[in-house]
């Protein structure tokens, strides 16, 4: 006597449920025909089942392995799918439970995804690294763990942090308050990340004794920086003459980090990104590694990934 259907529907509003079921539902349909016995339904991000319920119930264990494998690497193909119907985990070889940070409130901080890793990765055999990619790809968050943790472990002396504050012309003389006032609106992102890996007070006194710094790019002139974790970040936004005098600041035991999104270019139109120019003609010296980051690597709000290609296609 078979068993009467049941029915259950399961929301995937938490994931870009686009990217994960692939282009034109390719991976839908290998899904359907490692459960035959069932019918899945798929209106947006809803997906209504239809079967027993024991075959529901195993199907939704599944689904569950699949979206927590996908929100890890950022992605999810077919074999990685049969690995998980066939075990409930993931390919072995991708997996990294690797803690870059302790953060606050209990916040474990690692790479999320498989370009997350190969950044942590170059970072550990390269004393600088060049790391490429849009928005909300965790390059400059993913950087700022790697200090902080190089910090903690007593790698380095100090963190320094700058950005070119493009908007100002780097002349922050004309807006008020005193220099940390004038830093903030440009340096934001960096705050944000430090709170969330060091605890407050801790924090202030890193910034009294300097042994965290931020500063905008101009500071940088004339010094040389040692025992020093240094982070350029928004470097699409440095000229080429910036750039060189940044990287010739590097010291001894120095680790440098530099970060930026070559869409998002906001310098006059005469001038060439540093950034374009410095990662073309810097890729092949031994010690220098480019990480390039992309869509998939979004750990932003699933929207953020659908914005990204829409733009990506209007300006292809």
């Amino acid at each position: 006597m078979n068993e009467p259907s049941s029915e259950k529907i399961i929301s995937l509003e938490e994931i870009d449920y686009m990217r994960f079921w692939g282009a034109n539902d390719k991976l839908l349909d290998f899904v359907r025909l490692l459960f035959p016995k069932l019918k899945l339904i798929v209106r947006g991000e809803m997906l209504k089942v239809i079967g027993a319920a024991d075959d529901i119930a195993t199907f939704e264990e599944k689904l569950n392995a699949m979206m927590t494998y996908f929100e890890k690497f950022g992605r999810l193909n077919e074999n990685a799918i049969m690995q998980i119907f066939e075990s409930g985990g993931g390919p072995e070889t991708e997996t990294n439970d690797e803690i870059l940070v302790h953060g606050r409130n209990g916040l474990l901080i690692k790479a999320r995804t498989p370009n997350q890793q190969r950044l942590v990765e170059a970072v550990k055999k390269n004393d600088m690294v060049f790391a490429i990619g849009p928005a909300g790809t965790g390059k400059t968050y993913t950087a700022v763990a790697l200090a902080v943790r190089a910090l903690k472990n007593k790698e380095i002396r100090r963190i320094i942090l700058t950005r070119p504050a493009v908007e100002a012309g780097e002349n922050l003389g004309f807006l008020p308050g005193d220099l940390r006032d004038k830093l903030d609106p440009y340096l934001q992102p960096l705050y944000d990340a430090l709170r969330d890996m060091i605890p407050q007070q801790k924090l202030l006194s890193y910034w009294e004794d300097n042994t965290i710094e931020i500063a905008p790019l101009a500071f940088m002139r004339g010094r040389t920086l040692d025992n020093a974790f240094v982070i350029l970040d928004e470097a699409q936004n440095a000229t080429q003459s910036q750039l060189k005098m940044f990287l010739t600041r590097m010291g001894r035991n120095a680790k440098f980090v530099i970060t930026g999104d070559i869409t998002q270019i906001d310098l006059p139109r005469n001038q060439q990104s540093g950034l374009v120019h410095a990662t073309n003609i810097l890729k092949d010296i031994e010690g220098i590694s480019v990480i390039e980051l992309d869509n998939s690597d979004v750990i932003r709000h699933r929207l953020v990934t659908r914005i990204i290609r829409a733009y990506d296609g209007c300006e292809s």
